[in-house]
């Protein structure tokens, strides 16, 4: 593949490298590389590097997520138990969506039922997308007996406020005319009335919780339609029905509930899902990498650890507000534990990544400049990171 480890102007190492066998388990807690590899397959490639420097090395892995694609996966790994369900697509197309269960709790994934992965780039239907199958799947996490739900509801491609969401749980959206609402954000103009009589009763008595690392109001310059919206496919055109299509849904819920969420951190969640879920459904919001790690017995898991190895496809400014290298690092740090990133690339200085509590940096990129052939090389590209990062921190043996 033409690999050659040379040296890497983003990688900080120690001054010297540990002599002799190290002490201690390392710890492999990282993200998806979006459009390349899984997270469990990123955490299996580091792990086949270390352990061809170390063989004996105790490696342990946790696959995680912030609340976005990967979540369901991740809860599977942390022992939870799959259930899938035949659910509405985005644009209305039947898909197979999965979700976790343990105890009474299930973990649904937005974008397994409502996600952006879910359509090609040429069929995005910002207008009309709905987060509706994402209801199916809570409705069978209740029909599963979970009276704990925890939303991870990253990735839409819907921006509805989701009001399909709770259209599937019961709830009744009608024009002035009485006609049920077509789906999707744009149909939220012409919104008259809001119907909770149909709610499902097991609402009430089910907890819910919003795994999102996004804390974004409802309406305007940095609401779900303004930011969101063009990633999604919308024209500016639709981006300003999207926004009048919110404020309508806000203001007729408003008056049903007596209630106004439109400006509280996270109500833009997934195209105006977190409003939806906070004010009908009780949610409350937590950091979606907080959360995951939780759920992954994460701060167990470092006891004893001499290494922790975090890491996504890209690390940016945007990872600095919560995904899931800054969160792994800060939870590492609570322990003692130090924390090497590996990334396809990265856009950070390096005083930035110090102060996100990074103690080196990796990136693949500089192995392979090629960003296209880095993508379809990366799990070759992680095992020889892998063998980097032996050789620097746990021997003195040579990375080649």
């Amino acid at each position: 593949m033409g690999v050659t480890a040379a040296p890497d102007p983003a990688a900080t190492v120690p001054s010297t490298a540990s002599a002799g066998p190290p002490t201690g388990h390392v710890l492999i807690a990282a993200d998806k590389f979006k459009g390349s590899l899984s997270a469990q397959a990123v955490s299996r490639h580091l792990r086949l590097g270390l352990q061809q420097v170390l063989p004996a090395l105790d490696v342990r892995e946790v696959p995680v997520a912030d609340g976005g694609e990967g979540t369901v996966e991740a809860a599977l790994a942390g022992g939870f138990t799959a259930l899938t369900a035949r659910v509405h697509g985005p644009n209305g197309d039947p898909v197979t969506a999965t979700l976790a269960t343990r105890e009474g709790t299930a973990v649904v994934e937005l974008a397994q039922a409502s996600g952006l992965q879910l359509v090609s780039t040429s069929d995005r239907r910002p207008l009309t997308a709905s987060s509706y199958g994402t209801g199916e799947l809570v409705l069978a996490a209740l029909d599963a007996g979970c009276r704990t739900v925890i939303l991870g509801i990253g990735g839409s491609a819907n921006t509805d406020g989701g009001a399909g969401l709770l259209q599937a749980l019961g709830v009744r959206l009608s024009d002035a005319s009485g006609r049920a609402l077509d789906p999707g954000g744009a149909a939220l103009v012409d919104l008259a009335t809001v119907d909770l009589g149909g709610l499902d009763p097991r609402v009430a008595g089910t907890e819910f919780v919003l795994a999102t690392d996004v804390d974004n109001v409802l309406l305007g310059p940095g609401g779900a339609a303004a930011v969101f919206g063009p990633q999604k496919g919308a024209a500016p055109d639709d981006v300003l029905r999207l926004e009048a299509g919110l404020s309508r849904w806000a203001d007729v819920l408003h008056r049903a509930l007596g209630r106004d969420y439109a400006a509280v951190p996270g109500a833009g969640a997934a195209g105006g899902v977190g409003f939806g879920a906070m004010a009908v459904l009780g949610a409350r919001v937590r950091p979606g990498i907080e959360l995951l790690l939780e759920m992954a017995g994460f701060p167990a898991q470092t006891s004893g650890a001499r290494l922790v190895i975090t890491g996504e496809g890209s690390l940016d400014v945007q990872s600095l507000g919560g995904k899931v290298p800054v969160g792994v690092a800060r939870a590492a740090l609570a322990a003692g534990v130090p924390t090497i990133a590996v990334a396809g690339i990265t856009s950070l200085p390096e005083p930035s990544l110090r102060a996100a509590g990074f103690s080196a940096t990796y990136t693949l990129q500089q192995l392979e400049p090629d960003l296209d052939r880095c993508m379809v090389e990366a799990g070759a590209l992680l095992e020889l990171t892998g063998r980097r990062i032996a050789a620097d921190w746990l021997s003195a043996a040579p990375a080649g």
